[in-house]
């Protein structure tokens, strides 16, 4: 009995020798993005303010465009954001919405409100994709830029694959069709692929901010609010600590992995060259990045992926805890089988920094955090309880965390407030403040809990994407 005390006494400081290391070393990767991204952030805006876009808007060598938005269920928004699109500040663009086999009234809402008719595009699938029922444009001038297509269900990426095939730009823009642009989005979203660099520009992604609450108006934001609701606003914080903090940092490294499915512009030859959007993987998005980007390691060409710090891009984020962690869980599948899809770049030298830095951190921070928390807080309790830890240790543990996730939380604020300041109401501020408070103890723990719905999903096999209910944004 005396030898089993012993081997548990040596197992809990066994344990809390590891849990302080791994705390130390997320705390010191934050603090050091964190760094790494304001000076990024302040080059950009610097550079940035002696940039005339309306040069860029009257340019004959502008890129050209074809934004694809795929969309399935989305009756309750789609008007407004097809609006949005029509409506960009940007010459050479074309807006493609893919009906992914809706089962709402999504395609009559669009052939109603914007005057569509068949019409009769010869096409060569370049990518193998779902049946295409049929191809509408409107009879109405207006919206000459517009083309909608009508296809089978087969899922976001194939929805993505089809736009691709029958885009006609070099260019392509994807973006979720419950999306409201800046109407300067397109004109900063291209201009990293008109800078001179002796590496080619395959990818930019821009920020995506949250939309709820926020009033839009023909297809344009209006007015800018933070959510009443607790969740949806404290993705606001979320998304601020992810775009500002994380991965203007990971550009600066050149070894960003991730370009949001809500909003991102890409090489359309490169992604052909790498074989479009994975259909197989729930998490389409970053399993392209990393694709392209290990087509150009292989292939031995320079290329780099750029990032757009400017809030170009407004979504409706979940309100409902159900709908949330679906959401998440479906994220955390999608990073686990984009993992294990390019395994060969982990700490393989030859991809360099995306090998040896971007995959261990995804592997350590993304994929294996939420399971290390969990079982750290069950642990924790076990050893508490047995006396084997003190529980001035376990509380003292739990403050360093809580004080650490509010001073990045409130630097996230900080950094926003000092560069594009949208939440300009005091209101909204004292919002966000009690998110800070809150977040720790409420939200957090819901991620790691749809995180951990994902790891059992994806060990039965679930290919699930998931029901997204929108609820539509405000209008005045």
């Amino acid at each position: 009995m005396i030898f089993k005390i012993s081997i548990l006494e040596s197992l809990a400081d066994s344990y809390q020798d590891i849990l302080f290391v791994y705390a130390v070393l997320i705390f010191a990767t934050y603090i050091y993005l964190a760094y790494l991204s304001f000076g990024q952030l302040k080059k950009y805006l610097k550079k940035n303010s002696f940039v005339n876009y309306d040069v860029l808007l009257s340019s004959e060598f502008a890129p050209q465009l074809s934004l694809i938005a795929p969309a399935y269920n989305e009756a309750v928004t789609i008007e407004e954001n097809v609006k949005s699109l029509l409506s960009l500040n940007y010459n050479n663009y074309e807006v493609i919405v893919v009906n992914d086999g809706s089962k709402d009234n999504s395609m009559e809402v669009l052939i109603g409100k914007y005057d569509l008719v068949p019409f009769d595009l010869a096409y060569e699938t370049k990518i193998p994709t779902k049946n295409v029922k049929a191809i509408y444009k409107s009879r109405n001038n207006a919206f000459k830029k517009l083309l909608v297509v009508d296809k089978e269900n087969g899922g976001k990426a194939d929805a993505l694959n089809v736009g691709m095939n029958v885009s006609s730009f070099p260019y392509t823009v994807c973006i979720d069709v419950d999306c409201v642009l800046d109407k300067d989005a397109l004109l900063k979203l291209a201009k990293p692929f008109l800078e001179l660099t002796d590496k080619r520009v395959i990818a930019t992604g821009g920020v995506v901010r949250i939309a709820n609450q926020c009033v839009i108006e023909d297809g344009r934001l209006k007015d800018i609010s933070i959510p009443d609701k607790m969740l949806p606003r404290i993705q606001v914080l979320e998304y601020l600590r992810a775009f500002l903090l994380g991965r203007m940092a990971w550009e600066r490294l050149d070894g960003l992995l991730l370009i949001s499915g809500a909003f991102g512009a890409f090489d359309k030859e490169i992604v052909l060259l790498a074989g479009g959007y994975n259909t197989k993987t729930v998490g389409e998005d970053m399993e392209l990045v990393v694709r392209m980007r290990r087509y150009m390691f292989e292939h031995n060409l320079p290329y780099t992926v750029s990032f757009i710090p400017d809030p170009l891009c407004w979504t409706e984020a979940p309100e409902t805890f159900g709908v949330f962690k679906r959401q998440r869980s479906r994220w955390m599948r999608g990073t686990i089988e984009t993992l294990w899809i390019h395994r060969k770049m982990f700490l393989n030298p030859k991809y360099k920094l995306m090998g040896m830095l971007s995959m261990p951190y995804w592997f350590l921070f993304e994929f294996l955090a939420p399971f290390i928390e969990f079982s750290g807080i069950m642990v924790t309790i076990i050893f508490a309880f047995m006396g084997m830890i003190s529980w001035k240790f376990a509380l003292l543990m739990l403050l360093i965390v809580y004080c650490f996730a509010v001073m990045l939380s409130i630097f996230a604020l900080y950094t926003e407030e000092r560069t594009y300041h949208k939440y300009s109401k005091i209101n909204d501020f004292l919002k966000l403040f009690v998110g800070v408070l809150v977040e720790p103890f409420y939200f957090h723990l819901i991620v790691v809990y749809a995180a951990l719905v994902g790891y059992v999903e994806k060990i039965k096999g679930s290919h699930r994407w998931g029901e997204m209910t929108r609820t539509g944004f405000q209008k005045k």
